[in-house]
C-alpha cells in the first residue's frame, strides 16, 4: 500500500504532551514506598508542588516528625522527554529522579528514597554540594557534570529544565541550553559509574519503564508546569 505524503507527515509527528500536575492537586502522585502522598511533606501552593522543609514538618505525639519521602508519579515511562520549572530555597538541595524502579528502591535504605538517575536541583553557591562539579545544579548527579553552557538563575527565580532519555542516550537541559549529554554502556559512563556512589548496584543503569520522582532531601523546593511525552 502506498503511503501518501499526508500519512508520512502524520507518522513522524511527536507524541502529545501529557501534564503530570494539574496545578491544584497531587492526583497521579504518591509517596515512593507508600500508598498515598506524604501530606505532611508535600503540598500544592500557588500552582506549584511544594516540599515543606524538614524544620516545619508537623510532629507526632512522641515528638518525631511525620514520615516523608520522595514524591513519585503513579505512571511509568521508558523513552521520554520531560519538562518542568523549578526553584529552590536558599541553601537548598533536591532533584528530579528518573528511570526509577520502586521495587528496587525500597530494597535499600532509606526505603522512601529513589535510587536512580538524578537531575540535580541545587543552590550552587550556598549548599556544600556546589563544591563538586558532578553535584551541582543540572548535573547527572555524581556521574556527569554540567558543561560551560549552563546558566543557572538566582535562588528564588524559576528555572526551566528538560530531560531527554531515549534508548541509552540521555540529555539534561537548563534554561534553553543542553548542559549534559551521555550514553549508557560507553567507556566514559562505565568509568563514571564505577567511581560513583552507585558502583555497588549492578542494576542501577539498566533501562526500564520507570517512574518520575521529586526528591525529598529535606529542603524546600517548588516544581510546576511539569509535563512529559513519549519519544522513539
Amino acid at each position: 500500500m502506498m503511503t501518501t505524503r499526508r500519512d508520512a507527515a502524520t507518522a513522524t509527528l511527536p507524541a502529545p504532551w501529557v501534564s503530570l500536575f494539574d496545578g491544584h492537586s497531587l492526583t497521579g502522585w504518591r509517596g515512593l514506598g507508600s500508598s498515598g502522598v506524604p501530606a505532611a511533606h508535600w503540598v500544592v501552593a500557588d500552582g506549584a508542588i511544594r516540599k515543606i522543609p524538614s524544620g516545619k514538618v508537623p510532629v507526632q505525639a512522641d515528638g518525631q516528625p511525620l514520615v516523608g519521602g520522595d514524591l513519585m508519579t503513579e505512571s511509568t515511562w521508558r523513552d521520554f522527554e520531560l519538562e518542568w520549572e523549578w526553584k529552590i530555597a536558599p541553601g537548598g538541595n533536591s532533584g528530579i529522579k528518573y528511570n526509577v524502579s520502586e521495587e528496587l528502591s525500597v530494597m535499600l535504605d532509606p526505603t522512601h528514597a529513589a535510587k536512580a538517575f538524578e537531575y540535580q536541583m541545587l543552590d550552587d553557591d550556598r549548599h556544600p554540594d556546589g563544591k563538586l562539579p558532578t553535584h551541582r545544579a543540572g548535573a547527572l548527579y555524581d556521574l556527569v557534570a554540567p558543561n560551560a553552557a549552563k546558566a543557572l538563575r538566582p535562588v528564588g527565580d524559576w528555572n526551566s529544565s528538560r530531560i531527554v532519555l531515549v534508548g541509552n542516550h540521555g540529555e539534561h537541559w537548563l534554561n534553553g541550553a543542553k548542559i549534559v549529554d551521555y550514553d549508557l554502556g560507553t567507556a566514559m559512563m562505565d568509568s563514571a559509574l564505577t567511581a560513583s556512589k552507585y558502583h555497588g548496584w549492578p542494576w542501577f543503569a539498566d533501562r526500564r519503564s520507570g517512574h518520575i520522582v521529586i526528591q525529598d532531601h529535606g529542603d524546600e523546593v517548588w516544581v510546576r508546569n511539569i509535563r512529559i511525552r513519549a519519544r522513539q
